[in-house]
């Protein structure tokens, strides 16, 4: 009996049991639809996650390959800037050497011009006055004294011709004055100083060219002062009876053109061969240029044989070598306007007009054509 009781039990049961479990199939047989419908949507999320999945590999996959494309270009430029930047370096160091180089070059010409100037400055000075005496000894100077004008006898002293005194460079001792001038280089105080004093011009034509030598460039200091000889505005010639305004500032310019001379000479083919750096020579041809057309409507006639200006010109030429630049017919033009100043002969034979000038001598004064046969040059009659 009590194995059986249970049985019974569970017999009993049977019908709650089966009532509980069509309940719970009826509650399933609800959901259905919602079962296959979820089922619907996980296939569908599924799809798509497996396409952005493989969208993304791929993305991941080609910048990959942009990224080692990337770096073997970075490597290559690398490689190509470090090269590029040796090959620089390399040209920066020979320009440097090269540049050094022509820099000692330079230095050591102009230390040795500089030198070789100085050492050769005060023999040059006596040979050039001394070839200039003989040339004053063995010419016809009393000749030429009854035709040359008042205005002009201040240049008939033989003291007074272009080159200096034998020694002067190294026996005239300069005034303070004049020597502190050429010091500072002061090109307008040198021409005020000389225009102020030519009541000493006999003293200042010694003094002038001893004074140039205490210039650092005397060439450049020269040519400076020439501004002065056409200025912006020229002051009015009043009376003129004393050496006064523009025509004493136009003597002073030629004095220092003349004074200049043995500072210029080459002591190896003397102060006919001035030795002129490029730089220079090249400021004395702009001024020459800039007053050779002053001089195109000159009056040969009316300058009687005394112009300042083509003196001035002429003896710009000769002082600085130029003339070779210049027509020779035109220059011995200009001889014809300064055939009555003494050293005119001394110019011609500067200028290397000697052999141009038997032609025309014929229409000089008679003083200045025996003057010109009679002037020596070392050792040599010109005509």
């Amino acid at each position: 009996m009590a194995d059986i009781e249970p049985i019974v039990t569970a017999i009993e049961s049977t019908d709650s049991k089966k009532e509980q479990l069509q309940k719970a199939v009826e509650e399933l047989d609800v959901h259905r639809d919602s079962i296959q419908s979820c089922t619907i949507q996980w296939k569908d999320l599924e799809h798509h996650f497996s396409c952005i999945h493989e969208a993304l590999k791929k993305r991941v996959d080609e910048l990959v390959e942009k990224e080692k494309s990337f770096e073997a270009k970075a490597l290559e430029t690398r490689e190509m800037l470090e090269k590029r930047d040796e090959a620089v370096a390399v040209k920066e160091q020979a320009s440097l050497a090269r540049v050094q180089e022509q820099k000692d070059a330079a230095l050591a010409v102009i230390i040795e011009a500089r030198s070789k100037q100085m050492e050769v400055s005060v023999d040059a000075s006596a040979k050039t006055a001394g070839v200039a005496e003989n040339k004053v000894n063995d010419s016809s100077i009393t000749d030429i004294e009854p035709i040359v004008p008042t205005s002009d006898k201040e240049e008939k002293s033989p003291a007074k011709s272009g080159a200096p005194k034998a020694g002067v460079a190294s026996e005239v001792k300069p005034r303070p004055q004049l020597k502190q001038l050429c010091e500072k280089m002061d090109a307008k105080g040198l021409l005020k100083f000389i225009s102020e004093n030519r009541k000493f011009l006999a003293a200042l034509r010694d003094e002038v060219p001893a004074a140039l030598q205490f210039a650092t460039d005397p060439a450049r200091l020269v040519l400076n002062a020439l501004e002065g000889f056409y200025p912006t505005n020229e002051p009015s010639n009043q009376g003129n009876k004393k050496e006064t305004g523009l025509p004493a500032q136009r003597r002073t310019c030629i004095l220092l053109l003349e004074s200049l001379v043995p500072s210029l000479a080459d002591p190896e083919t003397s102060s006919d061969h001035p030795v002129v750096a490029s730089d220079i020579k090249e400021q004395a041809k702009g001024i020459a240029d800039n007053w050779k057309p002053k001089l195109a409507d000159l009056d040969v006639d009316a300058a009687n044989g005394n112009s300042l200006e083509a003196q001035a010109f002429l003896q710009l030429l000769a002082t600085f070598g130029i003339a070779s630049e210049y027509d020779e017919e035109e220059l011995c033009k200009l001889v014809l306007a300064v055939s009555r100043r003494r050293q005119t002969p001394e110019l011609c034979l500067s200028l290397g007009l000697a052999a141009k000038m038997p032609g025309k001598l014929v229409l000089m004064p008679k003083d200045f054509r025996d003057k010109l046969k009679s002037t020596k040059h070392n050792g040599n009659c010109i005509l």
